[in-house]
């Protein structure tokens, strides 16, 4: 891989195991030559994220939706900055620029960001691996939910596998390399769509 774009929050509270995640991702990703593609915003975890990346020397290419820009809550110290219209084309613009696609902790509109990625990968639009870094059980009911979806037979069990879960960056960065993207031919052929 030689980008990741990575979906987390506007906000950070202040967690040191969060802190050291993160830290330990982005050296990683910058001893791995992988650029960042992010929301392009220079505060929260996007801040602390960005800036983790070019303090090591590496690349973080943002992209934010100029309503943000206007706010000034846009990075303007990054290798590459997209301003775009709209969220929508914010997240297909990150979508285009990566090879794979992390989420870390975050609110709505993180969950938002993953859960389309992750449905145009079921859907086979795309075949980049995508991950959860877990901090510190950050996400385990959103885990848990996806189990029940499967057991309640809303989700089948192949696409509940194109979730890829680490609590630890390097173990999460490894398993994204060795992802083969399976989609469901199941789901496309039982709607005659093949």
């Amino acid at each position: 891989m030689q980008s990741i774009a990575i979906f987390c929050g506007a906000n950070f509270n202040g967690d040191p195991v969060l802190k050291e995640a993160v830290e330990l991702l982005t050296e990683v990703m910058v001893d791995r030559n992988i650029s960042l593609v992010f929301g392009g915003g220079k505060v929260g975890m996007m801040g602390l994220l960005a800036d983790n990346i070019l303090n090591r020397g590496g690349k973080a290419v943002g992209v934010i939706p100029r309503f943000l820009m206007d706010k000034e809550v846009g990075h303007t110290g990054l290798t590459e900055l997209h301003i775009v219209e709209t969220m929508h084309q914010r997240k297909q613009l990150m979508n285009d620029l990566c090879d794979g696609i992390i989420m870390l902790p975050g609110g709505f509109g993180t969950l938002e960001e993953f859960f389309e990625v992750l449905t145009w990968l079921q859907l086979g639009l795309h075949s980049k691996p995508i991950g959860i870094l877990n901090v510190n059980g950050f996400y385990d009911f959103l885990l848990k939910q996806m189990d029940v979806m499967v057991a309640q037979q809303f989700l089948k069990p192949a696409n509940r596998k194109l979730v890829i879960t680490s609590g630890d960056p390097i173990e999460l960065i490894s398993l994204m390399e060795n992802f083969h993207a399976k989609p469901d031919e199941v789901w496309f052929r039982d709607r005659n769509l093949t």
